[in-house]
């Protein structure tokens, strides 16, 4: 057990928390979530000691080991691999390393021999004969092959440190695990062997990610920080994000209830206080009012965008019809002989690997790009809006928010622009921003409102989550859910492509994969697609690696 008494943490005038009382138990899984800034790394630091609160104290049940996922991924280069994972735990591998020691020593003596018999009872009743092969066992989970594991830890890459980091926090069954975005920079085998981990594990558990399907996948628990407070719901991220909202409903619906009975009762008292047959009735109708209180309804701090896609004009039948499309690029043959048939219920998430392929297939479907060899042909009922993975050029300007969205406006009225400006949280002064100071995540909330106000019905989002944070990926994924059109899309997000997705292609070099079934459903049943998606992972993990692998300044 780890308790949280009475914790606050002030930054300057600032409360990060105050006053913060929660208990973590025994055999649960607890996801730490909240707005962008609400201090979910910084919560974890303090249950780790790591950081020290304004006020309050962490109780551990006495005894009891707590191991964290560290983010210095230069700290153990002078190790190897197998040592940095055992360091895991501490005592245990002090009690190796004086073992060690003694053991060399050329005048071993009598009280060297006590020693070494001490050590060696306390070592056994840790498992420390078992400790390299459960080590080994982690690192092979964790895709770390055998002939990495008396590496030194400066030799591996990016990716591979992550994983080695990770397998030292699970290291030794510890009694409290603390996790921070254990997720980040593992490949899709990696992920799915922690959370079958994390599930069987029976002790407790407390991880901060921005991952919602590993949340989902691992969480008995959301502790929710807003406010400065920590409020704890049994469930896991989405059954929090329903019952948060359903509430929220509820609430308004009671105060709506009230807010009327109120007015009822007003308007009684106005028409029978001065006659004088009803008057003890209107007395007794006036204290009824007083009574009644309405709810004070404190809106969650973090801003969830409104999105909704809603379409101009119906689609038909005739969608979209893809004929032996080929692309060659600097030599490379991105596209080739690629054919299709889009139907106008599909929603069709391209996965693997080659993203610069689905990147190319995009461009040619909205006219960005001529193919070399081939046709595609639209529907006369369609409508075609694009979301690029690259927006750059379209962001280097001078122009405002409202300067950019108004071409696109069916109406030429600045007030019907700044409605759906609201709706993605560029509200007052915030649509005057000059495009060229946005950051990434309103770059991306930009380009989506214009896709809203282009009244499309068939949208195609090429890595459109890239750059969001939580909440305006949620919103996005229902918004798609219920958009009533054909959507084309990609995405890193596992839980937004399997929930969004009814229908999976992959450009492979032996040609086009098509299969009508879920994401989970497509790994599922082909094990050489899993593979694949490993392959992405692993690709866009190496810019990453690199940036590991850069000397400290």
């Amino acid at each position: 057990m780890i308790q949280a008494s009475n914790i606050t943490l002030r930054l300057g005038k600032r409360a990060l928390f105050e006053d913060v009382n929660i208990k973590f138990t025994e055999g649960n899984c607890y996801g730490i979530i909240g707005a962008n800034g609400a201090g979910k790394s910084t919560f974890l630091r303090i249950l780790s000691r790591q950081l020290e609160p304004t006020k309050g104290d962490i109780i551990i049940t006495p005894g009891q080991r707590l191991s964290f996922l560290q983010q210095d991924h230069f700290k153990y280069d002078a190790y190897n691999v197998m040592d940095t994972v055992i360091m895991g735990n501490k005592r245990l591998y002090e009690i190796m390393k004086e073992k060690d020691a003694i053991y060399a020593k050329e005048d071993f003596n009598d009280e060297d021999g006590i020693r070494a018999s001490e050590l060696e009872v306390e070592f056994a009743g840790m498992d420390g004969w078992e400790s390299e092969s459960s080590a080994a066992s982690l690192l092979n989970g964790l895709g770390i092959e055998t002939d990495l594991h008396y590496k030194m830890m400066h030799e591996l890459n990016g990716s591979e440190k992550v994983k080695v980091l990770l397998a030292q926090a699970l290291f030794g069954n510890p009694d409290i695990l603390l996790l921070d975005e254990p997720t980040n920079h593992l490949d899709l085998d990696a992920t799915r062997w922690l959370e079958e981990f994390l599930i069987n594990f029976d002790n407790t558990v407390i991880v901060v990610s921005h991952d919602r399907y590993f949340l989902n996948k691992v969480c008995t628990h959301i502790a929710d920080i807003d406010y400065a407070k920590i409020q704890l719901y049994s469930g896991n991220y989405d059954f929090w994000y329903e019952s948060s909202q359903l509430m929220v409903r509820q609430m308004k619906e009671a105060n709506k209830k009230k807010e009327e009975r109120i007015k009822e009762l007003q308007e009684f008292i106005q028409r029978f206080s001065a006659n004088a047959s009803k008057s003890k009735q209107a007395t007794s109708r006036k204290r009824a009012l007083e009574k009644i209180e309405l709810d004070d309804i404190r809106p969650s701090s973090r801003k969830y965008p409104y999105i909704d896609f809603r379409p101009s004009r119906e689609i038909g039948n005739e969608v979209l019809t893809v004929s032996n499309l080929s692309k060659t690029i600097d030599g490379i043959k991105v596209l080739d002989d690629i054919s299709f048939i889009v139907g106008h219920d599909d929603k069709i998430a391209f996965v693997g690997p080659d993203t610069l392929a689905t990147t190319t297939l995009f461009k040619i479907l909205s006219g960005e790009m001529e193919p070399d060899e081939g046709t595609y042909k639209w529907g006369v009922t369609t409508n075609v809006s694009y979301f690029p993975k690259d927006n750059t050029e379209l962001f280097d300007s001078e122009d405002t928010i409202v300067d950019f969205l108004m071409p696109y406006s069916p109406e030429k009225d600045v007030s019907y622009v700044r409605g759906f400006m609201g709706r993605m949280l560029f509200a007052g002064e915030e649509g005057s921003k000059k495009l060229n100071v946005l950051s990434g995540g309103e770059r991306v909330r930009v380009m989506l409102s214009r896709m809203m106000i282009a009244g499309a019905n068939i949208l195609i989002l090429d890595e459109p989550t890239n750059h969001l944070d939580m909440e305006s990926i949620t919103s996005l994924n229902n918004g798609l859910i219920k958009f009533p059109g054909v959507i084309l899309f990609t995405s890193q997000d596992h839980q937004f492509v399997q929930t969004t997705a009814n229908r999976i292609m992959e450009i492979t070099p032996s040609g086009l994969i098509d299969k009508i079934t879920t994401y989970d459903e497509y790994l599922d049943s082909d094990i050489m697609a899993r593979k694949r998606q490993v392959m992405r992972f692993n690709r866009e993990d190496e810019l990453l690696d690199k940036e590991f692998d850069k000397p400290k300044e």
